[in-house]
């Protein structure tokens, strides 16, 4: 078969055909969903199919094809078996001359329980669009008909796809975009609906925990009611949270008009840890104006084949991750004391990480496609989450604004803007379009402030940005008197293994490595969890001998300690604030 230009396989001013998709699970232990895919009124020689490479909000290219197997296409009127071929790795071309009606079928193994890939087995089948359809060029925006097939009569489905009347589980979609942006839930999953500024929502939450489903639903309301507060309503007819309890998880993805969570089954009764999916819930809920129709322009139009690069990331993410940390404050889950607490965390984050003095921002959102999601041993040291960084500058803008204008503008007025200028239409926004609107909100020219803290690695003066709130940074010693060596060990199998060894310390100078295996200190036998406490017994700029495995062989080390670093930050108040110190703060965060 010879291979043709998606151009050759195109022909003008011909009606679309229709599209439907079939997602059968008829034995959900092989964790194989079973696609069918039937194309009728089709009337050009061939017919290319393509496998997204990546999905929308998770910015890493993931190779869906991969997991593709028993591929078969057939004229659905002749139940003749068409000729085709793989000529790339995503990209399937099937003889269709002549043939009106045609039927492929495949099987996609899914057995990766996370928000961006595909999960069955016989408690559930859960999948993203992007990893299970094909996308045909030239049909994008064709509406789309699925079909899902359950195992058993049981089995109910849920997805932010609207039902076709007098069908059962069968859905419509727009467009490609719009199947792709719609996961499935399919299972005894349990679903609860409630109601929040007249329009309906659902949880359905796959997995058992200790999870206590009406306070999460109330508490959700909260977020709901805050955020649309923020924004002037709610951009959406419904909304479906999927959630997903499982083992030591963490994750979300958002959606336009759902989005699918992933949390440890029984971190909901400790008040720390259902804060933090409290965060998870406002970030993903966030997103459904920020980044999913306010969007910057690599990213108004979707190319699955390959890597969409921007470099606005920051504020795509970053600033979702700051208001992840404003929205339950404001909604009152937790208080401004809680909130400088879980602040002084994020910026420990931040100013433990060697990276940041390495990577600046906006690399960091351009690179994203090779780097956040790819982290090996050095990446500490050689780059800063877009996420992180993101966060701590848009809290710098956030204070700068606050302070210029008596917190009467802030970064509110800027995402409001953004909304109004570009979310409304979905059109997409350049990072100049991006400075200029939050040059308008802060009256002032922000060039330099992007220069330095979006476009390089200069550090960020979180003290300058804090003290007209009457704030202060602070570095603790937990560790009073651990002088500086540079490695974080872990016990693996009976072994100390070195995980990380920092850019710069005392044990990189002298060639200690990640996956060495730490033996002694001075000649006598150390573990990670003696490590702190076996160092406290030297001081600074003393001589210890360390001994390890390196690539099997035997070393010592003779390494100069280094002083004691800091362990943490806490952002804590100044003593004597001024009366207008304090206005600031309570207009800010409300009384501490």
């Amino acid at each position: 078969m010879t291979k043709l230009t998606i151009t050759e396989a195109k022909k003008p001013n011909q009606p679309s055909p229709s599209l439907t998709y079939f997602v059968k699970m008829p034995h959900p232990n092989s964790h194989l969903f079973e696609v069918g895919l039937q194309i009728e009124q089709w009337s050009n020689p061939v017919l290319n199919l393509k496998m997204p490479v990546w999905t929308p909000g998770s910015y890493l290219v993931r190779e869906y094809a991969r997991h593709i197997q028993d591929f078969k296409a057939v004229s659905k009127d002749k139940q003749k078996k068409l000729l085709s071929q793989k000529v790339s790795k995503n990209h399937w071309q099937i003889e269709t001359k002549e043939v009106e009606n045609v039927l492929i079928t495949y099987r996609v193994y899914a057995n990766e329980l996370t928000v961006r890939t595909n999960h069955l087995d016989n408690t559930h089948g859960y999948f993203n669009g992007a990893a299970l359809f094909y996308l045909i060029p030239g049909l994008e925006t064709t509406p789309i008909t699925v079909e899902i097939i359950p195992p058993n009569s049981t089995w109910k489905v849920s997805t932010a796809l609207p039902d076709i009347p007098g069908k059962v589980n069968q859905f419509y979609a727009q467009d490609f975009d719009t199947l792709v942006d719609s996961p499935f839930e399919i299972g005894n999953h349990a679903v609860y609906s409630f109601e929040v500024l007249g329009k309906p929502h659902q949880y359905a939450i796959w997995g058992t925990g200790n999870i206590q489903p009406n306070k999460l639903i109330e508490d959700t309301k909260k977020i709901i009611e805050t955020e649309a507060k923020l924004f002037g309503g709610l951009p959406y007819d419904d909304y479906l949270f999927i959630l997903h309890l499982t083992h030591n998880s963490f994750g979300g993805l958002e959606h336009k008009n759902s989005c699918s969570l992933i949390y440890s089954r029984f971190y909901f009764k400790d008040t720390d840890k259902y804060n933090r999916f409290l965060q998870l819930v406002a970030h993903e809920f966030f997103h459904l104006w920020n980044v999913k129709r306010i969007r910057p322009k690599a990213l108004e139009t979707f190319d699955y084949e390959q890597e969409n690069y921007t470099p606005s990331l920051w504020f795509s993410e970053g600033t979702t991750s700051y208001y992840d940390m404003v929205i339950p404050l404001r909604a009152g889950i937790y208080n401004a004391k809680k909130f400088l607490e879980i602040l002084g965390k994020e910026i420990t984050r931040f100013l433990t990480t060697p990276g940041r003095k390495v990577q600046p921002l906006s690399e960091s959102s351009f690179d994203a496609w090779i780097k956040l999601y790819r982290r090996d041993n050095n990446s500490d040291n050689c780059q800063i989450s877009y996420y992180l960084k993101g966060e701590l500058v848009s809290l710098l803008l956030d204070l700068l604004i606050r302070a210029k204008h008596q917190n009467k503008r802030s970064l509110d007025n800027v995402m409001l803007q953004m909304w109004e200028q570009f979310g409304k239409s979905e059109i997409g926004f350049t990072p100049h379009q991006l400075q200029q609107v939050i040059e308008s909100v802060a009256d002032m020219d922000l060039q330099s402030f992007f220069n330095l803290y979006v476009d390089s690695i200069e550090e960020l003066p979180f003290n300058k940005y804090l003290n007209p709130f009457g704030l202060q940074l602070k570095p603790v010693m937990e560790d009073e008197g651990v002088p500086y060596l540079g490695i974080r060990v872990q016990s693996e199998n009976n072994k100390e293994i070195i995980k990380f060894v920092e850019k710069g310390s005392p044990a990189s100078l002298e060639g200690i490595d990640p996956e060495d295996e730490l033996l002694a200190i001075n000649g006598i036998r150390v573990t990670a969890e003696e490590l702190n406490e076996r160092l406290k017994d030297h001081q600074a700029d003393e001589i210890v001998s360390v001994t390890v495995f390196h690539q099997d062989e035997l070393r010592t080390f003779s390494i100069t300690l280094g002083k004691p670093q800091p362990s943490r930050y806490e952002v804590v108040q100044i003593e004597n604030p001024s009366p207008l110190q304090q206005d600031n703060l309570t207009g800010w965060l409300g009384k501490i």
